[in-house]
């Protein structure tokens, strides 16, 4: 089994460096551009099915890649993005000016690592015994996507931020992950 992590097309937010979790923030043109170059990437492979989170961001990267790739979206709320709690739609000067320098020690409601890995498995092991043998996709969202990539694959450096529409290329060996192609952003050149 391979499966495909894609990190959805760019927003305004992004752009902003704003703390987007689980608010439902729509893709930019940019993002719509930057998914539809993936999508006429990912034609030169086989893919069978394609996941999504259901927020708008993922959803509709997700639904620019199946249009090109003649496959139907099904989302999952497991998928979704980390929740930001107080801090999303925030920047990190607002957050220092908020909160202070430390406002990372703070209890702000952010959802937990150990939380959005746990749904994170849970999700990509559903996938794994309903999909064994096929290829599939799956758009999320960056930190949730650091956070099962540094509990997969801990070997690997995950200091880079994870672009948006990069691909990562995973293939299941019995109970390990095998890293095929790590935040590639090939399709964007």
């Amino acid at each position: 089994m391979r499966i495909g992590f894609i990190r959805h097309g760019s927003t305004a937010w992004n752009k902003e460096k704003r703390a987007q979790g689980s608010s439902d923030i729509h893709l930019d043109d940019q993002g719509r551009s930057d998914a539809a170059k993936l999508g006429d990437w990912l034609k030169n492979d086989k893919w069978d099915v394609i996941f999504s989170s259901d927020l708008s961001r993922a959803k509709e990267t997700a639904e620019i890649i199946a249009k090109k790739l003649n496959l139907k979206v099904i989302t999952d709320h497991r998928l979704r993005e980390a929740g930001g709690g107080q801090i999303e739609g925030t920047t990190e000067q607002e957050r220092i000016k908020k909160w202070g320098e430390n406002w990372r020690e703070l209890d702000l409601g952010i959802e937990k690592a150990h939380l959005v890995v746990e749904r994170a498995h849970a999700a990509v092991n559903d996938f794994h015994d309903k999909y064994s043998g096929l290829n599939v996709l799956v758009v999320s969202h960056g930190s949730f996507l650091r956070h099962f990539f540094k509990s997969t694959l801990p070997e690997l450096n995950h200091e880079n931020h994870i672009v948006n529409t990069s691909l990562t290329i995973l293939k299941r060996d019995g109970d390990k992950w095998l890293n095929e192609k790590f935040h590639s952003t090939r399709h964007l050149n």
